[in-house]
């Protein structure tokens, strides 16, 4: 991320306020598109205008694109319609159909009104159509296809045409007379076989493909695990529709990762360093009201056992450290699933193994934790102390609850269609520590009686 000094700053603000054209010109050129969005992230909405107007049209495309939602959809919200439309003309139709997806619907018809290729608006009408977190939703209709019958020269011929009009190609592919996709061109054989009789002789066969309807993770997962740069989405009877890039992806997997950190770190919503104090404290307070609720239920717990802190006082000692155990133990499982779940290693058809392996897991950490603590109360508070035991036990108790339920948790949501990320934030910690009260005091009242 390039830092830029106070003293440039207010440079480029003095330019601004003077209305001086040129030198603003001047600087937004020594700039790329995505240094020129940073930029505007230092400056008020009508400096960012100001220079925004000046940059031609493809530049103003990309830093668009550049831009963070929030930023962009303050700009679009004060640029005519008809400049949106002259910017789309220079975005990928996947990256068009995501701007377009933050007009309201009135203005969205009227963008792609504005537009000179209707082939192109044709093409983002179809993509907006496909449920967001989906193959369909990812994908950009920008690529080079040949057919399978096609010979080698008709063949080059056809992709110098087709090249005129694409910034990047990742691959050639070959489609048969009903546009299902057959294989991929490499390059090595477009130069060993230049008289090739059809391209069906030469290409690669069933290349990796995902359908539209198949969800970004597994898209994901699939790009880390053929380690390619492009992949080629197919309809329900195989006909190629698009493809995905690695620079989609990679957007994908950042914001996914963005969002699972603020669900774990208790965010309600996606929240950024410079939003309003108002969005701020809304992005926060439910988990907060939440974990209050769970305080005044420890509270709760705790009062029916005032009987018990009186005759043995040591034992509300111990209370940070039940607590505290159990949420931490119960993170640390939710975070090992909700990871097998994103990376694929996990399958949640099969997460009976994951929960005997964590019960047993478990169980060793719940024997080593019980047995130090156990041996640390006797030195200090002499092993015939009820509290000794009562620790002891609790601890061992609440480890292994807060094992099953940090597994469990996840992979429910996960069958329920929600973020499992969700599990590895104040959810698990909130509710391990007032189920580890209640155990703590039901075994400590326990043993005050048979001591009795």
């Amino acid at each position: 991320m390039k830092e830029y000094s106070p003293e440039y700053l207010e440079q480029i603000r003095g330019i601004i306020e003077k209305g001086d054209i040129d030198a603003a010109r001047r600087e937004l050129m020594e700039l790329h598109p995505a240094d020129i969005a940073e930029l505007y992230q230092d400056l008020d909405l009508d400096q960012a205008e100001f220079l925004y107007k000046l940059l031609d049209e493809e530049t103003a495309a990309d830093v668009l694109l550049e831009l963070d939602e929030d930023d962009r959809r303050k700009l679009l919200e004060n640029l005519p319609n008809d400049v949106i439309a002259k910017q789309v003309d220079h975005m990928d139709t996947d990256d068009a159909a995501d701007v377009l997806q933050e007009l309201d619907k009135e203005d969205q018809e009227e963008v792609l009104a504005h537009l000179d290729d209707v082939e192109q608006a044709g093409d983002i009408i179809d993509l907006m159509k496909y449920p967001e977190n989906t193959a369909g939703s990812l994908m950009g209709t920008e690529m080079i296809v040949v057919n399978e019958n096609w010979s080698m020269p008709e063949c080059i011929k056809e992709m110098r045409l087709q090249a005129e009009d694409l910034d990047e190609i990742y691959y050639v592919y070959v489609v048969d007379n009903d546009e299902r996709l057959r294989g991929v061109l490499p390059l090595k054989k477009m130069l060993t076989h230049p008289s090739v009789s059809k391209i069906k002789h030469v290409m690669e066969e069933d290349p990796v493909a995902v359908k539209t309807d198949t969800n970004i993770d597994e898209v994901a997962q699939d790009f880390e695990k053929y380690d390619i740069v492009a992949m080629p989405v197919i309809d329900a009877v195989g006909r190629l529709v698009g493809q995905i890039t690695f620079d989609d992806v990679m957007d994908t997997v950042r914001e996914s990762a963005e969002r699972d950190y603020q669900l774990a770190s208790g965010l309600s919503g996606d929240v950024e360093t410079d939003d309003s104090w108002f969005a701020q404290a809304k992005a926060r307070l439910p988990w907060l009201l939440i974990g209050i609720a769970g305080g005044i239920g420890n509270s709760l717990i705790l009062g029916n056992f005032e009987a018990g802190f009186i005759t043995n006082p040591a034992m509300a000692l111990f209370i940070p450290l039940i607590g505290g155990t159990g949420g931490n133990v119960g993170i640390q499982s939710s975070a090992i699933v909700v990871q097998g779940l994103a990376n694929g290693s996990l399958d949640i058809a099969h997460s009976s193994r994951q929960i005997f392996k964590e019960i047993g897991v478990g169980l060793l950490n719940a024997s080593i934790i019980a047995a130090m603590v156990f041996a640390y109360n006797c030195f200090s508070l002499g092993a015939r102390e009820v509290t000794t035991v009562a620790v002891a036990l609790s601890l061992f108790a609440v480890v292994i609850f807060a094992s099953i339920f940090g597994t469990l948790v996840p992979l429910t949501l996960q069958r329920l269609k929600i973020d499992p990320a969700l599990a590895t934030g104040p959810f698990i910690s909130i509710t391990n520590d007032i189920i580890g009260m209640a155990i703590y005091m039901w075994i400590s009242s326990s043993l005050i009686a048979a001591w009795a």
